[in-house]
């Protein structure tokens, strides 16, 4: 636009063969060459004291225009736009103020009158200018907040992202405790205490250390199974092998045969089928709390009850051992904590994980009673397994 508005007041002087026709041509050109050297000069974007000096060799040759040709007032415009993009506001506003007022003056003195009009084109101008370049700075800030604000909302989601990640890896950790501890280390410890019993045998009784010694063989090949089935995060291999009643049922009957404790298994209700984590979560908790009475209790008897209800199922595992206070119990991941610490909080922490409930009753010298609730999703009413006895009592 400059370089147009500097050809045309160039093309009109000569075409009028105005007395300042080579004059005004030559300030046209040294203007021009001037305002083209702005872009080029390194300082002037980013030095408001560049700039400055720029604009004002500029507005000099421009004022030098203007004294010769009244056409020069044309070049005040597109002077606002530069002014107001390079200076601050507080050396902007001013700046175009007085080009406003030396454009008037300038126009004035060709035409030799002051009017309304005179005033008005140029201020309105300025006007313009002003208002075009404020809103543009507005648009810009707000586009500068929005990409401030998009780039915090990408941080987040990033922290959001990690902090997730980070509680999967603390509960895929919990899940791998709750895991080891109810498969592989009950398998470990029943192994250990059937070759215990092999050691004190021998070498007198030889048929029942051979007897222990199958039973830990028996025990380490399941364990091995177990392991097996959870890297693959299968189901337990009890449960694969058939319904959860017939799982408890020899639960009962492996605990019975390889510690000794008379277990009684019942089941009462219509068996229903139940989501593969139910049963999952409740032959853990019946294994874990069997091994805690094993382990811990010094109990003659147990008694394992799973009821089916409408809504909701249950597991009771009761015996009649040594029993203690559950206030006295550590919690799990203190350095006092014990296996039974460890496996009561990881029973507790099955059920949460299901909506279910789990309660632990027991005072020293009168047994331990631990009940787990899980309520059961809409389900078929289809029994479980009809050949599995709704009672009996392990060999």
């Amino acid at each position: 636009m400059v370089a147009a508005l500097l050809a045309l007041a160039a093309a009109r002087a000569v075409a009028e063969h105005g007395p300042h026709a080579v004059a005004v041509t030559a300030a046209a050109v040294v203007l021009f060459a001037c305002y083209a050297a702005g872009p080029a000069l390194p300082r002037v974007r980013p030095s408001s004291g560049a700039a400055a000096l720029w604009l004002g060799v500029v507005a000099v040759v421009w004022m030098v225009l203007l004294a010769l040709t009244q056409d020069g007032i044309w070049l005040a415009f597109p002077l606002f736009f530069v002014q107001l993009h390079l200076l601050p506001p507080r050396w902007a506003l001013p700046a175009v103020a007085v080009t406003t007022a030396v454009a008037i003056a300038g126009f004035a003195r060709h035409t030799h009158t002051l009017n309304v009009g005179t005033v008005i084109g140029p201020v309105l101008g300025a006007a313009v200018a002003v208002a075009v370049v404020l809103g543009y700075q507005a648009l810009y800030r707000e586009s500068e907040q929005r990409r401030r604000l998009i780039e915090e909302l990408t941080a987040a989601r990033s922290d959001l992202a990690a902090a997730e990640h980070a509680a999967g890896v603390l509960a895929e950790r919990e899940r791998l405790a709750r895991e080891i501890h109810d498969t592989l280390a009950q398998g470990l410890s029943s192994i250990q205490l059937l070759l215990r019993a092999a050691e004190r045998a021998l070498p007198q009784r030889a048929d029942t250390a051979l007897g222990h010694v199958r039973h830990a063989r028996t025990t380490a090949v399941d364990n091995l199974a177990e392991a097996r089935r959870f890297v693959r995060e299968l189901s337990p291999p009890d449960l694969e092998a058939g319904s959860l009643p017939a799982a408890l049922e020899r639960l009962c009957a492996t605990t019975a045969r390889s510690t000794g404790l008379a277990v009684h298994c019942q089941v009462s209700g219509m068996p229903t089928e139940l989501p593969t984590p139910h049963e999952v979560a409740l032959l853990r908790i019946a294994q874990s709390a069997l091994a805690n009475t094993v382990r811990h209790a010094g109990a003659g008897r147990a008694e394992l009850t799973l009821s089916y209800m409408d809504t909701e199922v249950a597991l009771d595992v009761v015996d009649d051992g040594a029993g203690f206070a559950p206030s006295d119990v550590p919690p799990a991941g203190s350095a006092a904590a014990t296996g039974a610490g460890f496996g009561l909080a990881a029973m507790r922490a099955r059920a949460r994980a299901l909506h279910g409930t789990l309660a632990v009753e027991s005072a020293p010298g009168e047994g331990t009673a631990v009940a787990v609730t899980l309520p059961v999703p809409e389900r078929t009413c289809a029994p479980a397994d009809p050949a599995v006895p709704q009672g009996g009592a392990a060999p």
